[in-house]
């Protein structure tokens, strides 16, 4: 069976900081080959999704206009860590910030590399339950979010039919759906 090897980095060069990522330029050298090539890769914060879930079996959920894709989405909660948080910390703060819902026993029940091939990232999901709304919600200034409560029963066939399509979001998703199976 063939062996892979990380590739050693030889030179390592910043190249922009745009606050909630920075792009830099690794030259780095083939292990099979020995060439050098240069990889352009993004630094980002660590992202937290939360599955929050209501006694009554309903997900809380949100609805937020997405700048990237110019639509407005339903998504699950989250956000990105802040210095010195850990996934728990983080996704409890950005639940009860975006939906005002606070819930029991936070536990993280997967974690996932939004995209390695240029990201240096990890998305973790976490799962809340017994979530109520306690507080009113502490929106960003770039923030416009509206709360839903969806039925569980409900969450695969708006997936299967493209309401949810943020990928992050449909991850989460199937992570909680294996973590939940016995």
């Amino acid at each position: 069976m063939k062996m892979l090897r990380p590739w050693p980095t030889k030179v390592s060069r910043p190249l922009a900081d745009y606050r909630v990522f920075t792009v830099r330029s690794d030259l780095k050298t083939s292990p099979r080959t020995g060439n050098e090539h240069d990889f352009f890769v993004i630094d980002c914060v660590n992202w937290v999704n939360v599955i929050a879930l209501t006694p009554d079996d309903k997900m809380v959920m949100v609805e937020q206009y997405r700048h990237g894709s110019n639509t407005i989405e339903l998504e699950i909660p989250g956000g990105m860590m802040d210095g010195g948080e850990g996934p728990l910390e983080t996704g409890c703060r950005e639940l009860r910030e975006e939906t005002g819902y606070v819930g029991e026993n936070p536990l993280v029940i997967g974690q996932n590399y939004p995209n390695p091939a240029i990201m240096t990232n990890t998305c973790f999901t976490l799962c809340v339950r017994n979530c109520a709304c306690t507080h009113a919600t502490e929106l960003d200034p770039g923030e416009d979010i509206a709360t839903r409560l969806i039925p569980l029963a409900q969450i695969p066939e708006l997936v299967a039919n493209g309401t949810i399509l943020h990928s992050l979001v449909i991850v989460a998703l199937y992570q909680f759906n294996l973590w939940r199976k016995p």
